[in-house]
């Protein structure tokens, strides 16, 4: 019944380059007038988005999804897999959260969760041209096996060609794609109709006996080796991103607590990128530095992470921050955190019943099952900014925060007022996810903080260009010839074919 071409991208490792290449191929695609989606059948991140029809998806798969020039649909991602402890995770099954089930109960589940990644599959390879899919982790997990529906188990289900990545820069290339070929069934290791090698750094050349052996032993091609790319902006699938440039002297220090269970921590990449903040992430352990701002961020269990904070001495040190005249500011999660209240009756993140929250906003949460998604737009509320101040952004939560707090709003959005700002303008607090990334919203929030003269950052804008040079990538790196017949793409139109000098 399909339609589209499809390709499905799988790694050796986790993290081994698998969105970045998805997102590469989407926009080289894309760029050739191909209509292109991507798919991931089955994620697990704490990084999400809204999508357009109302639902929730993997962050990684709006990104391709913009480099499709497209909005986010549910069926992009039909199952979302939320950590909320370390054996057990809420599923989202095509936008929706349906249950939690412990790592054992989900493999009974997975039945369910295989029927809704088919027919997600279908409907965009009865719409589209072409499709870009991405597996997760590694094909070769032999106790996941059974009933996959990530990775082999659906390329066989669909019947794509797929396409091996791994990283040299962790070592052990060869070893790596070599051992999961062998990990393989006969017909799966058919499938794997070549490789690429991603984050290499060096003479290319020295590479070339490496790539030919490969290339003899497998029989199968080396479609090209990717570059380690540095100053790419890109929104991390999960794991938070630490490194930053060097800042100057009298930047705005900005501390944020890096939480067991904090989520879409992709509201901090515009912080990270700003040349005039200095952004410290602290973990478990670690000495908490001042700071001007302390930003808490979102949680996937916002009663776990409240008490881990405790026990860090988070709270204490707040009060000394705003002693001394400091600012802060809680996302969602840490939003939720700052009142005086959370009501957990239906006891959605273990217990039922209600625990104290920080105390420095009057106002109250109650969690609920039903999730609110939704893509907000408005301006900040006069408490945080003079003039007409855009923002947009989206909502991610399953809690409904009352209060007198509420009656002095820090932010003005279509479906009404949202969040609360202190009498004395310190304390902040707002549902709405990427408030920093308007550039706008992005220099007056900075100027409530404190920095004098913000400059504007646009990482929108950061993040096209990132997405336009890995297509580039594909024309300077890849074969395209060999992409073009999986893609079943004409020689002429569709394709401008780039000597390769590796293939």
């Amino acid at each position: 019944m399909k339609t589209a071409a499809t390709l499905m991208v799988q790694g050796t490792t986790s993290d081994a380059g698998k969105s970045l290449l998805v997102t590469a191929l989407c926009r080289w695609l894309q760029r050739r007038g191909v209509r292109v989606a991507p798919f991931k059948p089955q994620n697990m991140a704490l990084n999400s988005a809204v999508t357009a029809d109302g639902g929730e998806i993997g962050r990684a798969q709006a990104v391709q999804a913009a480099a499709c020039r497209l909005a986010p649909h549910s069926d992009m991602n039909p199952v979302l897999l939320k950590p909320n402890t370390d054996i057990g995770a809420q599923v989202i099954v095509q936008g929706r959260a349906v249950t939690n089930l412990d790592a054992a109960a989900y493999q009974d589940y997975k039945g369910v969760a295989r029927g809704a990644v088919l027919a997600s599959y279908q409907r965009l390879a009865s719409a589209y041209e072409a499709l870009v899919v991405e597996g997760a982790g590694s094909p070769a997990e032999i106790n996941l096996r059974a009933q996959d529906i990530a990775n082999m188990g659906f390329a066989e289900a669909v019947d794509c060609p797929v396409l091996l990545i791994a990283d040299i820069d962790r070592g052990g290339v060869f070893a790596h794609l070599v051992g999961t070929l062998a990990l393989l069934s006969p017909s799966e290791r058919a499938r794997v109709r070549g490789f690429v090698i991603n984050r290499f750094r060096g003479d290319i050349a020295l590479l070339q006996g490496g790539l030919d052996w490969l290339a003899a032993t497998t029989g199968k091609p080396v479609v090209g080796v990717l570059p380690y790319l540095h100053g790419l902006t890109l929104e991390a699938e999960d794991a938070i991103a630490r490194g930053q440039a060097a800042k100057p002297a009298g930047a705005l220090r900005v501390v944020v607590p890096v939480t067991p269970r904090i989520s879409n921590h992709t509201d901090l990449d515009a912080l990270r990128l700003h040349p005039q903040l200095d952004l410290h992430l602290v973990g478990p352990g670690a000495a908490i530095p001042p700071a001007d701002l302390i930003l808490l961020a979102g949680s996937k269990s916002v009663a776990a992470d409240l008490d881990w904070l405790r026990a860090q001495g988070w709270e204490a040190a707040i009060a000394r921050h705003l002693r001394y005249g400091g600012r802060l500011l809680g996302l969602c999660g840490g939003y939720q955190m700052l009142g005086r209240l959370i009501h957990d009756p239906l006891g959605l993140e273990g217990t039922a019943g209600s625990r104290p929250g920080l105390g420095l906003l009057d106002l109250e949460t109650r969690l609920d099952a039903a999730k609110q998604l939704t893509r907000q737009q408005g301006r900040l509320a006069p408490a945080l900014a003079a003039g007409a101040v855009p923002v947009a952004g989206y909502e991610i939560h399953a809690g409904i925060s009352s209060g007198p707090a509420l009656a002095r709003p820090a932010l003005l959005l279509e479906r009404g007022p949202d969040g609360a700002v202190s009498a004395d303008g310190q304390i902040a607090g707002t549902y709405l996810h990427g408030l920093f990334d308007h550039p706008a919203a992005n220099a007056a929030l900075l100027a409530w903080a404190g920095l004098a003269a913000p400059a504007p950052l646009d990482i929108a804008a950061l993040r096209e260009a990132s997405i336009e040079r890995l297509a580039d990538l594909v024309d300077a790196h890849l074969d395209t010839r060999l992409l073009a017949r999986w893609f079943r793409l004409p020689s002429a139109g569709h394709l401008m074919v780039m000597p390769n000098p590796l293939c």
